[in-house]
């Protein structure tokens, strides 16, 4: 039994400081309000900020690697992560074709039966799916994009009778239930509202993105079952008064969950915080959208679907397409709570509690008695200084 002593605590509803966290066999299983604890296994952590592990529902990759590089970059990927506060995450793909979904959902099968030690662990897949529209794809590959199955022919853009279909597509993610999570689509595709009924009676979590919807359309593809949005104002088109489209639609839905770029250059931080504002902490996912070049410095060269992107701002294609970011969601977690000033209860919620609640991770997410040890140490100024998954230290800061 291990007893981390002295650091404030970030529970769901409030903060405990200085407080005690006891774990045992892969659980937490007392928070105190106190300093109590004596013995070999009792370590003292004054100073520091305890919160629920970061969820990233919507990273693509880090330090060089991307979930569709040859080799194995998911379990890479699960080992880099950890040193950013991440203790879950939905490995997430572009656009691409079934063989490399095959691929990706093989990977996820074999670490979810065999996690690896030391690393994050790895849950169900978000699919930057194939069914979006050609003219909010950004980084996403033109050749891959395809129409619903039911609409029977290729987006405009893509090539009909191509090495693959839209069924096939469909087809592939049926071979890997249990390991498609999120599937991101456009509602405005001809056929789109019948797929979204038949993902969600197969227990995938449809999220609207890369998306020229309207309104109605928006309203038709959550009323058909989606609960999730793909980086909220990002490939989509801005809010507007008179026709307020796809971000105001899920700005008006409850029931929608809503992911947001958290690292001050996809979205203005005002729009995030109006954003929050109108969502609330529960129903905002802070995300980051991460490639192969997040923890990268400025300058170097990474993959995304096997394209090169070099490290900017953010992530950018050779000819200047914006493709995804270099956040890593200890960045997101200090740009919500410095520069946005939001009380690190609602942060902790926000990249760990909220992306938990969405996936169904009835363990994860919180700081309470019950709940798998999945948690991050982090010190004064809120770096981490520690991550924990399964009551096992895989990140220490300097060794």
């Amino acid at each position: 039994m291990i007893h981390l002593r002295g650091a404030s605590l970030v529970l769901a509803d409030r903060m405990v400081g200085p407080g005690t966290l006891v774990v045992d066999h892969g659980d937490i299983v007392d928070v105190r309000p106190d300093e109590a604890g004596t013995g070999p296994d009792v370590r003292d952590l004054h100073g520091c900020w305890i919160v629920p592990g970061f969820i990233d529902v919507h990273v693509h990759g880090v330090e060089s690697h991307d979930t569709l590089d040859p080799g194995a970059p998911i379990e890479t990927i699960a080992r880099r992560l950890p040193r950013y506060g991440v203790t879950g995450f939905c490995p997430t793909t572009v656009a691409c074709s079934p063989s490399d979904l095959d691929k990706v959902c093989g990977a996820i099968r074999r670490l979810r039966a065999t996690p690896p030690a030391g690393a994050a662990r790895v849950l169900p897949a978000h699919l930057e799916s194939n069914f979006i529209s050609p003219e909010f794809r950004g980084a996403q590959p033109l050749t891959c994009l395809r129409l619903p199955p039911a609409a029977g022919h290729a987006a405009e853009g893509g090539e009909a009778g191509g090495a693959y279909s839209g069924a096939d597509v469909r087809a592939a993610i049926g071979k890997w239930e249990a390991e498609v999570g999120i599937v991101t689509l456009a509602p405005e595709l001809d056929g789109a509202t019948a797929l979204v009924r038949d993902l969600v009676s197969h227990g995938h979590r449809v999220s609207l993105g890369h998306s020229g919807a309207g309104f109605e359309a928006a309203q038709a593809g959550i009323d058909a079952g989606a609960r999730h949005a793909t980086h909220l104002f990002n490939r989509m088109p801005p809010l507007h008064h008179r026709e307020p489209g796809l971000v105001g639609a899920v700005l008006s839905r409850d029931e929608v969950s809503a992911e947001i770029v958290c690292d001050g250059y996809h979205v203005h931080p005002a729009m995030v915080r109006s954003a929050i504002a109108a969502k609330t902490p529960a129903r905002t996912m802070a995300i980051t959208d991460g490639t192969g070049g997040s923890g990268l410095p400025v300058g170097s060269h990474a993959s995304l679907g096997g394209r090169r992107i070099t490290v900017r701002e953010a992530a950018f294609l050779d000819d200047g397409t914006l493709a995804g970011s270099v956040l890593t969601m200890d960045r997101a977690f200090r740009f919500l709570a410095r520069n946005l000033g939001l009380p690190l209860v609602d942060v902790a919620r926000m990249c760990a509690t909220t992306p938990a609640d969405a996936l169904g991770l009835e363990r994860q997410g919180r700081i309470a008695p019950g709940m798998l040890a999945d948690f991050v140490v982090l010190d004064g100024d809120l770096r981490v200084r520690e991550t924990w998954v399964g009551g096992e230290r895989v990140f220490a800061a300097g060794n």
